[in-house]
């Protein structure tokens, strides 16, 4: 088991992104943006220099956390599509050069229709971006967020049936489905319940993000905790996957460092998503240690 984060949460800067990280005592990023733009945005001249200060650091990419077929991106458009398909040509040889195995992905925005032609839309379209996975050896994990197959557990149910390959799998993200309807029927819409959602993704899994918070209905919006301290059965999901031997990356996701408190200290916003970031890490790797202790004792 290793730890991992996206660390652009503490800066776009990756000097930034590699100071903390290496605080924490981790040797992986999940990169996700760098000075304002994806990692398979930027221009060949920054990412040599990246992986010149990644290598010199001895920091590694564990996982790409590309915009392939987000939530931005409508499942009946052609050209989004074929900007997914271009970001992820773009994303191969860059991973292949790093040693980075994980590309996150998705499956298109939530429609606001659906239909059994759209499901089958969306089907071909990832089989496409699963091919170009599989013929570059990296896996596409296919991420529990605002997206088609994540709009309900009746989604999530089919497309753990959809593709049988070794190069389709799940991160899931504990934080996620507390904002989330679960599309299910006529709305009003319930929100979504990680652990529900966990059940039926589990043996997929290869890999987690962890975000925790409380959902506002009043502001119709989430507030993000440390982990542990809100509805997203943290704890829970952590020991479940530590009793059936997970061995994969634990990412951070804090989400915490946007809401900027001015501290007695006089913090800057910067000093702020650092500290934040770095003692969110420091919680995590907590929880965990305290979940193996109690198997051994037990």
């Amino acid at each position: 088991m290793y730890f991992t984060g996206f660390a652009d949460e503490v800066s776009g800067n990756i000097e930034m992104q590699i100071k903390a990280t290496k605080e924490l005592g981790w040797h992986y990023i999940e990169a996700r943006n760098i000075d304002g733009q994806n990692l398979t945005d930027i221009s060949d001249e920054q990412f040599e220099t990246v992986i010149q200060k990644l290598e010199k650091a001895n920091i590694k990419i564990n996982c790409f956390g590309s915009a392939v077929a987000n939530w931005g991106k409508s499942p009946t458009s052609e050209e989004d599509f074929q900007r997914s398909i271009a970001e992820l040509k773009r994303a191969i040889p860059r991973m292949q050069r790093l040693g980075t195995k994980m590309l996150r992905g998705m499956s298109f925005s939530i429609p606001a229709e659906d239909s059994p032609e759209l499901e089958k839309l969306v089907t071909e379209k990832l089989k496409v971006l699963i091919g170009l996975c599989e013929e570059a050896d990296i896996i596409y994990v296919h991420e529990n967020c605002m997206n088609y197959f994540s709009q309900s557990y009746k989604h999530m149910e089919k497309l753990v049936t959809k593709f049988d390959s070794p190069n389709f799998k799940f991160v899931f993200d504990t934080g996620n489905p507390i904002f989330s309807d679960n599309r299910m029927g006529q709305p009003p819409y319930q929100k979504q319940d990680t652990w529900e959602a966990y059940q039926i993704l589990k043996d997929k899994i290869v890999y987690v993000h962890i975000k925790d918070a409380i959902f506002l209905p009043e502001e119709n919006k989430p507030r993000y905790t440390f982990p542990g301290e809100g509805n997203g059965q943290v704890r829970r999901v952590l020991k479940d996957l530590l009793l059936n031997g997970y061995d994969g990356g634990i990412s951070i996701e804090p989400h915490m460092g946007s809401v900027f408190h001015q501290q007695a200290m006089q913090q800057t916003p910067d000093e702020y998503k650092y500290q934040v970031y770095v003692e969110y890490g420091k919680r995590i790797m907590q929880l965990v240690s305290e979940f193996q202790k109690e198997q051994i004792s037990s």
